[in-house]
C-alpha cells in the first residue's frame, strides 16, 4: 500500500513538473514573423519509450530523425520526452486534460501579444490526434477556431483529410520516405501536399509540381494544396543512404530495400 502511494505521488509530481507543449524548435519559431506562435509536443519517437508513436516510419525516417538535434542531445531532454510519452499511454485522460489547459493558456498568451496561436502536436511522432477525445469531445473540436497541423506518413489519414473527414482546423502534409514512392504519387494526384527531403539544395519542380521552401517557415496550412514542400537534409539525414533523400536513380533500389527489410507499406 505504501509503495503504491509513493508511486502515485511521484506520478502527480511528474505531471506538475512536465510541460507538454514547447516552442523551442528553431524552425517553428520562424512563424512568429508571420504573426503565429507555434507550440508542439516532442514525444520520444519510434519505440524509444517502449511505446510505438511512429507506426508508419521507415528505416530512413528512423535513422534521420531529428530527435537528437539541438537540445535533444541532452539526457534530461530525452528523459523528459520518454516521460511525456509514457504519460500519454499510461494516463491518457490526465495527459489530455493537461494538454487542453496548456493549449488554452498558450492561446491567451498569444492573444495578449497580438498574435495567433497554432499547434503542431507531432513534432517527433505520428499520432492520429484527430481521434483523441477529452471528456467525450475530440481535442480539436474543443478549440474549433484554432489551427492545428502536422506531417504524417499515413496514407489513410491524408485521404481522410482530403475528403473532409478530419476536423476542419487540422491540416496534414504527407511525408515522403524511401518506402512510399507509389503512395506519394497517388496522393499528389488527389491534391495532397507532400514534404520531401532533397540533397544539395532544392529543385524548382518535382513530379511536375512547384517546390516551395519548407525551411522558410513551418506554417504548412498557409501553403495551399498540392505543393511539394522541399526540405534540405539536416543532421543525420546527410548520412542517410536509404533514399529518403530524393534521387531518381535510387528509387527502385530503395523500394527493394524496403521489401527486403520487411517494412510495411504506409496505410
Amino acid at each position: 500500500f505504501f509503495l503504491a502511494k509513493v508511486k502515485k505521488m511521484a506520478y502527480y509530481i511528474l505531471m506538475i513538473k512536465t510541460t507538454l507543449l514547447t516552442a523551442g524548435n528553431a524552425k517553428i519559431t520562424k512563424g512568429e514573423a508571420f504573426g503565429y506562435i507555434t507550440k508542439g509536443i516532442h514525444l520520444a519517437p519510434a519505440n524509444l519509450s517502449g511505446y510505438e508513436v511512429c507506426q508508419w516510419r521507415s528505416k530512413g525516417c528512423t535513422m534521420a530523425c531529428l530527435n537528437t538535434a539541438g537540445r535533444g542531445q541532452m539526457n534530461s531532454i530525452q528523459e523528459s520526452r520518454i516521460a511525456k510519452t509514457k504519460l500519454f499511454f499510461n494516463h491518457q485522460l490526465d495527459f489530455l486534460a493537461k494538454l487542453s489547459k496548456e493549449i488554452s493558456n498558450s492561446i491567451k498568451s498569444a492573444t495578449k501579444k497580438g498574435m495567433k496561436s497554432v499547434f503542431r502536436l507531432n513534432l517527433t511522432s505520428d499520432i492520429a490526434w484527430e481521434s483523441q477525445k477529452f471528456n467525450g469531445v475530440k481535442l480539436m473540436e474543443i478549440f474549433p477556431d484554432v489551427q492545428f497541423y502536422d506531417y504524417t506518413k499515413s496514407v489513410k489519414r491524408v485521404e481522410k483529410y482530403l475528403n473532409g473527414k478530419l476536423p476542419s482546423n487540422y491540416h496534414l502534409t504527407f511525408s515522403r520516405s524511401e518506402c512510399n514512392d507509389d503512395e506519394t504519387k497517388k496522393l499528389l494526384s488527389l491534391g495532397a501536399s507532400v514534404a520531401c527531403v532533397f540533397r544539395n539544395g532544392l529543385p524548382k519542380a518535382w513530379q511536375g509540381r512547384k517546390v516551395i521552401d519548407g525551411d522558410e517557415t513551418d506554417l504548412r496550412f498557409l501553403d495551399g494544396q498540392n505543393k511539394i514542400v522541399g526540405l534540405v537534409e539536416k543532421g543525420l539525414a546527410k548520412k542517410d543512404e536509404t533514399d529518403k533523400i530524393e534521387m531518381a536513380s535510387m528509387v527502385k533500389k530503395a523500394q527493394a530495400t524496403c521489401k527486403d527489410l520487411g517494412f510495411k507499406k504506409a496505410t
